[in-house]
Order: C-alpha cells, then sequence, then structure tokens
C-alpha cells in the first residue's frame, strides 16, 4: 500500500484522540519516545518531561495528563501528511478549552518514525512562545 505508513498515523492520532490506555498502548514499540521541544508550556504546566522514554511513559502522558490540561473540546486540524517510508510528517493546528476555561490554538510539527508499523518516535515542534502566551499568558522569559 502506497500510503500505509500515513495510515498508520492516522490511526495513531485516533488511539491518542481517545485517552484509552490500551489504544494508545497498542500503536507505539515498547521502546517509544517521544519529543518535545524542553520548557514547552504543556510539560511546565503539567511538570512531565518533555522527553518521554518508554510506551508506559507516552500512554501515562496522553490518557491521564494530557487532559488535566486540555479538558474539553480538543480538535485537530490536519494540513497535512506526508511519508517517505518509515518516516511520517503532520503539520497540523490543535485548539481546545483549558481546564482554566481559557482558549488555547497552537500550531504543530510532528516527525513520526515507524518501526513494525508502530509509532517508535515521535519529534514534536510547536511555537514555544505562543504556547507559554496560551497557557500562562506571558512569554516564557517574563
Amino acid at each position: 500500500m502506497p500510503n500505509d505508513s500515513r495510515t498508520t498515523v492516522r490511526n495513531a492520532w485516533k488511539a491518542f484522540a481517545s485517552h484509552d490506555p490500551g489504544r494508545i498502548a497498542a500503536v507505539l514499540t515498547e521502546d517509544a519516545e517521544w519529543l518535545a521541544p524542553e520548557g514547552n508550556a504543556t510539560a511546565v504546566a503539567l511538570g512531565c518531561p518533555s522527553h518521554l522514554v518508554g510506551r508506559e511513559a507516552i500512554v501515562r502522558f496522553l490518557a491521564e495528563d494530557f487532559p488535566r490540561l486540555f479538558a474539553r473540546d480538543v480538535e485537530v486540524v490536519l494540513h497535512g501528511i506526508h511519508a517517505d517510508g518509515d518516516r511520517v510528517t503532520v503539520e497540523e493546528t490543535m485548539t481546545a478549552t483549558l481546564a482554566d476555561g481559557g482558549r488555547y490554538a497552537n500550531d504543530y510539527c510532528f516527525v513520526f518514525e515507524l518501526r513494525d508499523g508502530l509509532v517508535h518516535r515521535v519529534r514534536e515542534y510547536m511555537d514555544t512562545a505562543r504556547g507559554h502566551r496560551m497557557i500562562f499568558g506571558a512569554d516564557p522569559a517574563r
């Protein structure tokens, strides 16, 4: 299938959005990693590391931690999914209502590395200053 890796990533997004630990675990390798920019607002607000190592850590973050900050109305608009073998790049915008009732909107780019049909590594890129403004109301340097 020419779009097999894209389909794998689309299915992974659906599993992540479900917040169901079993569904999330099923799309990740045991030694999966999720790397986000150091000091990003989500990690700071939740007291979580920006580099998650292992299936269990990623499942816990997506099933338990993420919903504590992004409380409802989470919507992801995909702008593009680009695949080159087992490497898939996703461009998206995420909006949500934060736990304190504030609105969140930010643009993201994710690079997924697949292994044996599962997500092995995710590298996450976003506008970190905008994330801080959305979550804390100020730039991180202030």
